[in-house]
């Protein structure tokens, strides 16, 4: 969850639309998103302890407004403390008969900011403004608290502190917040769990002037979601005005300047109503000011006073306070209009602003996203933020005078008048701004600051991807505690946890936070996934462990990072880890591979179903001692940098009932692109996992009819959660099978099995055929058949843009039917005579010439549009 704080304590203002702007990046991560607007911080905004009304109305439905409880009861903090201490300690430096109070209420609110994030289950905190002193005591205790919690939960820099307003650029002509260097404002600190946000160099180069040592600060501008304007009601054929200028009487072919901003003399509107005045004369020139006038009664009076006497009050329009910029922010006035709906009716913004009051232009940011010009003031940071970037736009020198000069005037009629010069700008400056200001980037900088650091002797990341697993993961947990050495217990300091939430509703994640709490000597992150699918949680999980790992500076360059995959119904054996690192760690392979097994007695009194999982488990064992076999996410290991090497864990997808699914066989992906790209594959059966018996007990009607993972060449499975029938059936999860249905259950496992471990191997490493083992399985005659066959069919098939088991699920299945009277003589021999012969083919192919039939199973095999192949082979690995 993130919790969000704003020190503005305003439902909508720049600092607020930020807020929304970041915290859509975790709200795509799946993260639930909280925001406490500082109500209870802030003293001159008249909101002090106010209970919410309708502001929940102005921002997206996905943000939940809250409030840190209890701040009513502690004794002495209030409106009038909070404003005795801005005044007396920052702005007059005095005040010291003030600090004991303020220490008093400042660890009083830290308790209780601790309590609410525990209740709520916090992992990551935005922080908008709170380093300027309008609240000293308040600051001082986020900072307690953000130590307190981030050492508790092992969270590393869960905090992003950015400040959008800054002591020597908020009204320093009147001294605010006093001079520098700033000795009552509480200075950012070196923290182990905050990462201070600067908007650009210039704040981060001051901020380091006044803070020299601070070393956790970096630059994250303010991003904008690049779309043209569109009006959502345009012009009819009559050349009546569009909806929004029909409700705000704007003629229909009136050129149109926007300003939005807050209605203060800081803003300086004034300078647009003067300016609309020089253009009278050369254009129906209105303009449309955006804001709330009650904020400054004195000032809105003033402006429409100014209007009427220059002769335009009629052609100046103050709308009100409409919805920010971004389009899903809930509207502020009944008519559902925003600032997007203002800029696509606009020909110009407008951001006349004051020298030293206004530090980014978030209006100008917000034309250019929208592909509108603007014109501005060169105020104090206005280069920083964009002229010095090249963005091209009239520009009104303040040292030529405090209103619009001749010059500029003519710039701006200039632009008024030409419509292709106009277009032009807005072209230059769009494109300009998604380099520097597109919302990707922040994406991409916010996953990298997220990161939590890992630790200094972590060599291997446990990746358990979950859904609705409470009533399995204090098990599975508490496996994963209890992993032993040759010594002892396992140094947990050599592995992390990082459990990979996939949209639980149950108390999963609850049970996985107590867990970390009971056992900090354990690290364990919570990663969310949202979108469904334990590929799609393998995927989060791997990537976040490897980003974090390459960033990280081993002591020994030589030594190698593991990422590993458990699954959440199944329990690991206490050595599983030791003995998977070893074993790759001695031979160097890319992938380690384990060995699983089920418990006996999960089967008792169901012999010909327990005969059917363990004749498969007997396949496996030799052929992965033989071939290396290939990863299976209950429980397999891959060096980071081989990970790396082949990109990761790939997601694809395919069609299902005409909706988009995505492909469940991400581990055997994985495997063939590592085994592909020359890279080893090493079995390791001393490192044992059991398998839940719920994956055959829920699913035994798809084991028997071959149908475990789908049909039809979807790879996909059913939620096996389901609670057991209270009257089972004959085959149920306690019924045995019939011998009719373990027989088939068998042949879909074998089938199933063959291609994939006897035949993939060779046909991605032919090399193996010279293995001295591998031709004693096969056979010498057999072996050299199968090389010189294998060289034929990749030359036919020289088709590379295959998704990785696709390229190769082809070929295998023609491997197998021209080999499989051999291949099951060989496991006979070596397996157990109980292995049996090949299961019939196909119907399709019994009548199929002999001279002709090798012809015919290429075709059979290749048909990927009736999906026959894929429903004959099945999917009988559950087992």
């Amino acid at each position: 969850m993130l919790w969000g704080i704003s020190f503005d304590a305003t439902p909508i203002s720049g600092v607020v639309v930020e807020f929304v702007k970041t915290a859509r990046h975790f709200r795509e991560q799946g993260y639930q998103v909280h925001l406490d607007l500082g109500y209870d911080i802030k003293a001159d905004k008249n909101a002090f302890f106010r209970p919410y009304r309708d502001e929940a109305a102005q921002l997206p439905h996905w943000i939940r407004l809250d409030r840190v409880e209890g701040l009513g009861e502690i004794p002495g903090y209030d409106q009038q403390f909070v404003s005795d201490v801005l005044r007396e300690c920052v702005q007059e430096g005095a005040g010291e008969h003030l600090l004991t109070r303020v220490d008093a209420a400042a660890r009083a609110i830290s308790e209780r900011i601790v309590e609410t994030w525990e209740r709520l289950d916090v992992s990551a905190v935005l922080v908008e403004n709170g380093t300027l002193p309008e609240n000293i005591t308040y600051t001082m205790a986020l900072h307690s608290a953000i130590e307190r919690y981030g050492r508790r939960h092992r969270l590393g820099r869960f905090v992003l502190w950015r400040d959008h307003d800054l002591m020597w650029q908020s009204e320093p002509g009147i001294g605010k917040y006093g001079t520098f260097p700033y000795p009552s404002t509480v200075a950012p600190v070196n923290s182990p769990y905050i990462r201070y946000i600067a908007l650009h160099e210039e704040a981060r180069r001051r901020t380091l002037e006044w803070v020299p040592g601070l070393e956790n600060i970096e630059v994250l501008p303010n991003t904008f979601t690049h779309a043209p304007a569109v009006p959502r009601h345009a012009a009819g054929s009559d050349g009546q005005p569009s909806a929004f200028r029909r409700d705000f009487g704007i003629p229909a072919g009136a050129p149109l300047i926007a300003r939005f901003t807050r209605i203060i003399p800081q803003k300086r509107i004034d300078r647009d109503i003067h300016l609309v005045a020089r253009l009278a004369d050369r254009a129906d020139v209105h303009l449309f000011v955006a804001g709330d006038t009650g904020e400054s009664p004195e000032e809105h009076a003033g402006l429409v006073r100014l209007a009427d006497s220059l002769g335009v009050g009629d052609r100046v329009v103050f709308g009100g306070p409409l919805a920010p910029h971004e389009a899903d922010i809930g509207a502020a006035r009944a008519d559902g209009y925003s600032v997007r709906d203002l800029l696509a009716h606009a020909d110009l913004a407008s951001f006349l602003t004051s020298y030293d009051y206004e530090s980014y232009g978030n209006p100008i940011g917000e034309a250019i996203a929208s592909r509108v010009p603007y014109l501005t003031t060169r105020y104090q940071l206005y280069d920083t933020v964009y002229g010095d970037k090249g963005f091209r736009a009239p520009v009104m020198e303040l040292t030529d005078g405090d209103l619009p000069t001749q010059s500029f005037v003519d710039s701006v009629a200039e632009l008024i008048l030409d419509e292709r010069k106009r277009e032009e700008m807005a072209d230059f400056n769009h494109g300009l701004g998604k380099q520097h200001f597109g919302a990707d980037r922040a994406g991409e900088v916010l996953g990298e600051l997220l990161l939590p650091p890992m630790g200094e002797r972590t060599r291997m990341s446990v990746v358990l991807p979950v859904y609705n697993e409470a009533d399995n993961l204090p098990a599975v947990l508490n496996s994963l505690w209890q992993q032993r050495g040759p010594d002892g217990p396992l140094d947990k300091s050599l592995y992390e946890v990082v459990l990979v939430d996939n949209n639980s509703t149950d108390e999963t994640v609850r049970i996985a936070r107590r867990f970390a709490a009971d056992h900090p000597e354990l690290a364990l992150h919570v990663v969310p996934e949202p979108e469904q699918g334990v590929a799609c949680a393998r995927k989060t999980g791997m990537d976040f462990a490897s980003r974090r790992s390459a960033r990280r500076e081993l002591a020994d360059a030589e030594q190698r990072f593991y990422l590993v995959s458990a699954d959440a119904d199944c329990r690991v054996d206490e050595r599983w880890l030791w003995e998977l690192m070893t074993a790759m760690e001695s031979g160097k392979a890319a992938i380690g591979v384990c060995d699983y097994y089920y418990e006996a007695e999960h089967f008792a009194g169901r012999p010909r179903l327990w005969d059917a999982i363990q004749r498969t488990l007997r396949c496996r064992a030799v052929t992965f001692a033989l071939f290396g076999g290939f990863p299976d996410g209950k429980g397999f290991a891959v060096e980071r940098d081989a990970y790396e090497k082949v990109g990761g864990i790939e997601i694809f997808y395919q069609l299902q009932n005409g909706r988009f699914v995505n492909h469940l066989s991400d581990d055997w992906d994985f495997g063939i692109l590592v085994r592909g790209s020359g890279e080893d594959i090493t079995y390791v059966p001393a490192s044992r996992v059991e398998i839940n018996p719920r994956r055959v007990n829920h699913a035994i009607d798809e084991v028997i009819t071959g149908r475990a993972y789908g049909s039809d060449g979807i790879i996909v499975m059913r939620d096996i959660r389901v609670q057991e029938p209270a009257e089972p059936a004959e085959g149920g999860p306690s019924g045995d099978l019939t011998e009719q249905q373990a027989q088939q259950a068998w042949e879909f496992s074998i089938k199933d099995f063959t291609p994939k471990n006897t035949i993939l191997p060779v046909l991605l490493t032919p090399s193996l055929l010279d293995d001295r083992a591998v031709i004693e399985f096969f056979g010498a005659s057999l072996a050299e058949r199968l090389r010189r066959r294998i060289a034929e069919i990749k030359d036919e098939m020289r088709v590379v843009d295959f998704t990785p088991i696709h390229s190769y699920k082809t070929p295998s299945y023609r491997l197998y039917f021209e080999f499989a009277d051999e291949i099951f003589a060989r496991l006979r021999a070596t397996v157990g005579e109980d292995i049996g012969h090949p299961p019939p083919l196909p119907e399709c192919l019994r009548d199929v010439p002999e001279e002709r039939f090798t012809e015919f199973v290429r075709y059979f095999c290749e048909d990927r549009e009736s999906g026959e192949a894929h429903n004959y082979f099945g999917n009988g690995g559950v087992f």
